[in-house]
Parts: C-alpha cells; sequence; structure tokens
C-alpha cells in the first residue's frame, strides 16, 4: 500500500476549508402556521458562480429564479441569484436535503416542525439539524467557557462589531482565548479520532484489543509528541519514527497499513469537504426562544461551519407563541354565562326569603 503524507493530507484539506466559499449564500426560511415553509435562497458571487457543484444549498428549476447584478462604486461587480420555493412541509425540505448533489451533499442535514397547542396559545417549533461527521471527537465545549462558546458560535460580523466597541479589549481576550482553546480542541480532535479509526481497523482483523486503552492513558504525551515534530512530521511518519514512538516497534509494523488508513479516514471526518452559509427563521407569532442571533435587520441569524458540527450535532432552533384570541373570547362568554348564573341564583335565594 502507498505511504501516506500525514502532514500533506491535513494541510491540503485545510487549505480547500480556507478557500473563499463563493457564492456567499444566505438561507431564510419563512414558518408558516400550517408547517408549510417559503424558502428564500440569495446566493452573491463576485464571478458569476454558481454552478451545482459550489452550491451550498440544493435548489432545482422547480424554484422561482431570478438573477441580477450589482456594479459598485469601484466598478466591481457583484452577481446575485436568489431563488424561492413553498415547501408544503418538513419533510419535502428534507427530501431535497437528501437528494442535494452540491458542495454540502456530504453531510447530513434535516429540518423539524412541532406545533403544540395550549388554549390560549399555540406554541411553534422549527429547527435545522447537521448530524456530527467525527466518531471519536471532543465537544468544543469541553474547552470553552460559557462567554467562550458563545463568542465561538456568534456570527463573525457580530464579533467584529464587538471588537471594535467600548469594550473592545475585553472581546480581545476572549477572542484570544478561543483561539488558543480551539487549536487545542482541534489538536486532541485530530488524535481522538485518528486512534479510534485505527483501533477499530487492527481489532476487526484480530488485532491487539489493548492499544486503545495505551492511547487513552498517554493521549496528552502522544499530542505533544506530534506538536513537538510537526515541522518534520511527513518524514518521520513515512519513516514509521512517529508511530514507533506511540505503539512499539513490533506494532508499528505489523500494523503500519492500518494505521495509514486511519490518517485518510479521520482527514475526512474532522476536515469534511463543506462550504459556509448562514440561516435565517422567520416564525409566526412572537419569538420566545432561540439559539440564534440578532443581525442588523433584527432578524434570527445562525452560521454555518463545519467546526460546529465536526464533534457534536448542530441545531438551529426557534420557538415562537402565537395568541388564540378566539379562546380567549369562548373563555371570556363561559365566565360571564357562569357569573350571571351565580348572580341569578343568589338574587333568587334573597328574593325567596
Amino acid at each position: 500500500m502507498k505511504r501516506v503524507a500525514l502532514k500533506s493530507v491535513l494541510l491540503s484539506t485545510i487549505m480547500v476549508l480556507l478557500s473563499c466559499d463563493e457564492p456567499i449564500t444566505v438561507v431564510t426560511n419563512y414558518v408558516h402556521s400550517d408547517g408549510s415553509v417559503t424558502r428564500h435562497i440569495e446566493m452573491r458571487s463576485s464571478k458569476n458562480k454558481f454552478k451545482v457543484s459550489d452550491l451550498q444549498v440544493p435548489f432545482d428549476n422547480t424554484w422561482t429564479i431570478k438573477d441580477t447584478l450589482i456594479v459598485g462604486l469601484k466598478k466591481d461587480t457583484t452577481w446575485i441569484k436568489t431563488a424561492e420555493k413553498l415547501f408544503r412541509n418538513i419533510d419535502e425540505i428534507n427530501l431535497s436535503y437528501k437528494s442535494d448533489s452540491g458542495a454540502n451533499k456530504g453531510i447530513s442535514r434535516k429540518a423539524a416542525f412541532v406545533k403544540k397547542f395550549r388554549w390560549f396559545n399555540t406554541i411553534y417549533r422549527y429547527s435545522e439539524n447537521i448530524d456530527k461527521t467525527m466518531r471519536y471527537g471532543y465537544p468544543v465545549s469541553d474547552f470553552l467557557n460559557k462567554e467562550e462558546l458563545n463568542y465561538f458560535y456568534t456570527p463573525q460580523t457580530i464579533n467584529d462589531e464587538k471588537l471594535k466597541g467600548a469594550d473592545s479589549l475585553k472581546y480581545k481576550a476572549i477572542a484570544d482565548s478561543v483561539k488558543n482553546k480551539t487549536d487545542r480542541w482541534s489538536e486532541k480532535c485530530v488524535f481522538s479520532e485518528w486512534v479510534g479509526e485505527f483501533c477499530d481497523l487492527i481489532e476487526a482483523r484480530g488485532g491487539s484489543d489493548n492499544l486503545r486503552d495505551t492511547f487513552k492513558l498517554k493521549e496528552g504525551e502522544f499530542v505533544e509528541l506530534l506538536k513537538k515534530n510537526q515541522n518534520k512530521l511527513d518524514s518521520l511518519w513515512k519513516e514509521g519514527v512517529i508511530l514507533k514512538e506511540m505503539i512499539g516497534e513490533k506494532n508499528a509494523k505489523e500494523f503500519r497499513s492500518e494505521a495509514d488508513s486511519a490518517v485518510n479516514l479521520m482527514a475526512k471526518r474532522v476536515f469534511p469537504d463543506f462550504k459556509d452559509y448562514s440561516v435565517k427563521i422567520i416564525m409566526p407569532g412572537k419569538v420566545i426562544g432561540t439559539n440564534g442571533f440578532i443581525d442588523e435587520t433584527d432578524q434570527l441569524l445562525w452560521p454555518v461551519k463545519s467546526d460546529y458540527f465536526i464533534a457534536e450535532p448542530y441545531e438551529m432552533w426557534a420557538e415562537s407563541g402565537v395568541v388564540n384570541k378566539w379562546a380567549w373570547i369562548v373563555t371570556g362568554i363561559f365566565l360571564i354565562f357562569v357569573i350571571t348564573g351565580l348572580v341569578i341564583r343568589i338574587v333568587s335565594k334573597k328574593g325567596g326569603r
């Protein structure tokens, strides 16, 4: 089997992730009280780049599509493609995700809608859910505190405003802390995922069954070993030095093929092919709960990035309530009848004395 270049696998995948995610896409879900959803997609590109393979979310010729362009003051051109469609129910949205052939087709996404009748009001809940890609990674919440988690999930535009505001020093410190801790999180996720895939492979062929425990006990030590040798990681991996340090010379020779295969599996799970976009949700009635953020147009906004769902599922949700006026009217009329009946009985009793 051809030897894998560990650092090359990681670097090439990271370069794909760092590439510009055009078109810049925003998906707005207008949720209706009957469970239907009008989806509006706006895609912006500087190069009129709207190939199906580049698109973050699925749509086809059954949508109402419109193309426009804007020429800026510096003669720069922005191409805008919008698409809109009414989905009769959540199942239709999920079917479109399953049949997606675009840039994010390998990512498992689904929507959900729940309607609860509570007499005086009706509660609606809409969510977009993305399954995690890793099998053995650590949740980022294991590394960040509550304030840092909020910063981590906040849209970049909002964080940029905070970094320019009155509390800029506070948020600069938070940003630096998040950067350092998520770097550590990424390192441990990479190693943990490789270990999990590697141990699965060798156990499947009847190999040693105690390596998993060995890795767990010395995880911190092995992560530091990889960091210390990151500048010459490729050559040390090809020569078997790194693997020998971790599992011993005998195991390193016996399970070299599995170790290389595990690197490729790990890279696909830790660095999935994914292009970022944003989601907005417009709910019926008044919003009473959400994990979203308010954008400059006072709408609920969620960024969708691979960091958010590689190690744990990512859910974007909003709940709203609508007052059932008819229920109040019916209840009021009922109370009037009850009170009137009681008054009549009291008056009748007094008149009969």
